[in-house]
C-alpha cells in the first residue's frame, strides 16, 4: 500500500504517534487509508450537503475495510460572485483546488479517494485530481438544487439574474425582483439548469468517474445518502482492482461526453474543463474536437437555460442514462470502461427507463437538430473561440461593434440602455491572463435577455459565459486581448460578423495597421494568487490551465503572426 510509506516499520512510530492521537487504532491503521475529499462551504446552497454525504462515504469505506481520512478544500460559488471582481477567484480555484487535492493525498501517501464536489469548478478540479494522481478513485456530485417556484411556475438562479434585467429596463418593481429571489432556491444543492455545474456533473458520468445515475440525484433526494455510503464501498472495489482513473480517459470517453454535452445544450464551459482534464490525463483531445460532437449530435434534452425544464425533472425522466440510452440507440456514443468494472452501455442498459416524460426525446424527434455551440475561428480568434447559438436557432449574425475594456463596463452600458438592436458587445482584457481569472458574464447576458435583447445583439468576449446564459454569444477568444490577440485592436463602428455556417468570426478592419501602434495593457494584479495565476496560465484554447505545456509559447505567439501578416 502506498500508506505504508507513512505508517510501517518502526522509523513510522512518530507518525503513527499522531494517527493514534485522532482515534486511530491498530486495526485502523493496518488498513488502506483513503482520502475522503469534499468541497464543503456553508457560504452558498451548492456544497452545503457535502460534509454529510462525507460521512456516507465514510461509513461505506469502513464496512469495505478501510480506514477513511477526510479533509476539505475551498470552493468559490459563481452565483455569488458573479458581476464582481471576486468572480475572478472561480477559474483559478479550480486549479487550487486540483493541487490541493494533490498535495493532501500524496503529502499523507494514501491508498485511494472518494472526491465529493457541488459547484462549477470543483467538478473539473475533482477530475483533474484524480487524472492528475491516478489512484484508485471515486467522484460524486453532491447533487441539484430543487428548482423554487414564483406564481406557479418553476424557477431557479437563471431568473434571477434575467429579473435585474427587467428590473433595470422598467418591466418590473422592486418588489417583484424581491419576490423572485425568495423564490428562487429552496434549499442545498446547486443550480438547477443544465448550467455548468449538472452538465460537468454529466460530464463525470460520462467519463466514467462516477456511477451511472448517482449524480443525477437531486441533493435533498433521500437516496443520496445511499450513493455516497455505495461510493465509499465502490473505491475500495477500485483499490482491490487497481482501477484508476486514467484507464477511463481516453478519447472515446472525451468524445462521448462531448455528445453528452451537446445533446443536453450544456454549457460551454465544459469544452474549457474537458481540455483541463485530458491534459492532466495526457489523453489527446483539442478544441477542435468538439465541433464534430457539436455538429453530428441533436440536442434531445429540453433543458433550462434554453429549454422548460429543471435538473430535478430530467432527473425524474431518467436522467443521464437515459439520454445515453438515446444516444446509444443512434450510434452516437461509443462503449467505454467506468469506475464501477461495467462498460458505458451495460451501466446505461442496466437502468430503469421512464417511459412517460417529457424532457428527454429520442435522436429521430430532436429539439434541435444540432448541439448549441460551434468552434470558429478567422481574424478575430486565430486560436479559435466558441459560438454559443442563440435559442432560436440562428447561425449568423453581423453588427457594429461597442467596445468595452471591462464586464463592469458593459453592464453599465446596458443598464443605462444604451445597447441597440444590431450592436456586437465586445468585452475584452477579461481573459485568463487578462483579467485574470476569465470571468463569466452571465450579469451582462441575463441584463440583454431581461430588456428583450437577446435576439436582436451579439456579445464577443475573451472572457467566458455561465452555463445560464442563452443568446447568441461567442467566448473563449484566443489568444485574448493582454497576449496581443485581435480582439484588442477592435475599436467602436468595426463592423463583425459571425458564422456559424462558415465557422468564422472576423472584421474588416485594419488589424495590421493598428497592431503597429498596440502594446500590451499593465497587469491588473501584481500580487498575490490572481498576479501569479496570470503569470502561469495558458490559452483557453488549451483549457486555461497552469499546466507546464500550456504556457503561452512562442507557436501561439507565431499563430498570431501568420493570421496578420505582423509580429504579435
Amino acid at each position: 500500500m502506498r500508506s505504508d510509506l507513512i505508517k510501517s516499520g518502526p522509523d513510522r512510530a512518530p507518525a503513527r504517534a499522531m494517527m493514534r492521537a485522532t482515534g486511530l487504532d491498530d486495526a485502523d491503521i493496518a488498513k488502506p487509508l483513503v482520502a475522503v475529499v469534499h468541497t464543503w462551504s456553508n457560504v452558498s446552497p451548492c456544497n452545503l450537503n457535502l460534509r454529510e454525504l462525507a460521512e456516507h462515504v465514510s461509513a461505506g469505506i469502513r464496512a469495505a475495510g478501510g480506514t477513511p481520512i477526510e479533509f476539505n478544500t475551498i470552493a468559490v460559488t459563481d452565483g455569488i460572485a458573479m458581476g464582481t471582481p471576486g468572480m475572478r477567484a472561480s477559474l483559478i480555484s479550480r486549479e487550487v483546488i486540483t493541487d490541493s487535492i494533490e498535495l493532501a493525498v500524496d503529502g499523507h501517501c494514501l491508498d485511494a479517494m472518494v472526491v465529493l464536489c457541488g459547484c462549477d469548478k470543483t467538478i473539473p478540479a475533482a477530475a483533474m485530481a484524480m487524472a492528475r494522481l491516478d489512484i484508485p478513485a471515486v467522484a460524486l456530485y453532491g447533487g441539484t438544487i430543487a428548482h423554487g417556484t414564483h406564481d406557479n411556475h418553476p424557477i431557479t438562479l437563471q431568473q434571477v439574474f434575467e429579473a435585474v434585467g427587467a428590473h433595470g429596463a422598467g418591466k418590473i418593481d422592486d418588489a417583484e425582483l424581491a419576490s423572485v429571489e425568495r423564490d428562487a432556491c429552496p434549499g442545498a444543492g446547486a443550480c438547477g439548469g443544465q448550467f455548468t455545474a449538472n452538465t460537468m456533473a454529466m460530464v463525470l458520468t460520462t467519463l466514467g468517474l462516477s456511477p451511472m445515475g448517482f449524480n443525477d440525484i437531486p441533493a435533498t433526494h433521500p437516496a443520496k445518502a445511499a450513493a455516497a455510503r455505495r461510493c465509499g464501498e465502490l473505491v475500495m472495489e477500485c483499490l482491490a482492482q487497481q482501477r484508476s482513473p486514467r484507464a477511463l480517459i481516453n478519447r472515446t470517453s472525451l468524445r462521448n461526453a462531448a455528445r453528452m454535452v451537446a445533446a443536453t445544450a450544456g454549457s460551454t464551459n465544459a469544452v474549457l474543463h474537458l481540455l483541463a482534464i485530458a491534459r492532466e490525463a495526457g489523453a489527446s483531445w483539442t478544441l477542435e474536437d468538439f465541433e464534430p460532437a457539436s455538429k453530428h449530435t441533436p440536442v434531445i434534452a429540453d433543458l433550462l437555460p434554453g429549454g422548460r425544464y429543471t435538473a430535478v425533472e430530467m432527473f425524474g425522466a431518467g436522467g443521464s442514462a437515459r439520454v445515453a440510452q438515446e444516444l446509444i440507440a443512434a450510434g452516437m456514443l461509443d462503449d467505454a470502461p467506468t469506475v464501477t468494472g461495467r462498460s458505458l452501455f451495460e451501466e446505461a442498459e442496466a437502468a430503469p427507463r421512464a417511459e412517460q416524460q417529457n424532457v428527454i426525446l429520442p435522436v429521430a424527434q430532436p429539439i434541435k437538430p444540432r448541439g448549441g455551440y460551434s468552434i470558429l475561428y478567422g481574424n478575430l480568434a486565430p486560436e479559435g473561440c466558441i459560438l454559443k447559438l442563440a435559442g432560436k436557432g440562428t447561425s449568423h449574425f453581423e453588427g457594429t461593434a461597442r467596445v468595452f475594456e471591462s464586464e463592469e463596463q458593459a453592464f453599465a452600458a446596458v443598464q443605462g440602455g444604451s445597447i441597440r438592436k444590431g450592436d456586437v458587445l465586445v468585452i475584452r482584457n477579461e481573459g485568463p491572463a487578462g483579467g485574470p481569472g476569465m470571468r463569466e458574464m452571465l450579469g451582462v447576458t441575463a441584463a440583454l435577455i431581461g430588456r428583450g435583447l437577446g435576439d436582436d445583439v451579439a456579445l464577443i468576449t475573451d472572457g467566458r459565459f455561465s452555463g445560464a446564459t442563452h443568446g447568441f454569444m461567442v467566448g473563449h477568444i484566443s489568444p485574448e486581448a493582454a497576449r496581443g490577440g485581435p480582439i484588442a485592436l477592435l475599436r467602436d463602428g468595426d463592423r463583425i460578423r459571425i458564422d456559424a455556417g462558415t465557422r468564422e468570426i472576423d472584421t474588416d478592419a485594419d488589424l495590421v495597421d493598428r497592431r503597429r501602434h498596440w502594446s500590451p495593457p499593465a497587469p491588473k494584479v501584481t500580487r498575490g494568487a490572481l498576479a501569479k495565476y496570470a503569470r502561469l496560465v495558458g490559452s483557453a484554447s488549451d483549457g486555461a490551465t497552469t499546466h507546464p505545456d500550456t504556457h503561452v509559447s512562442t507557436s501561439q505567439r507565431q499563430h498570431v503572426t501568420d493570421n496578420e501578416g505582423v509580429t504579435a
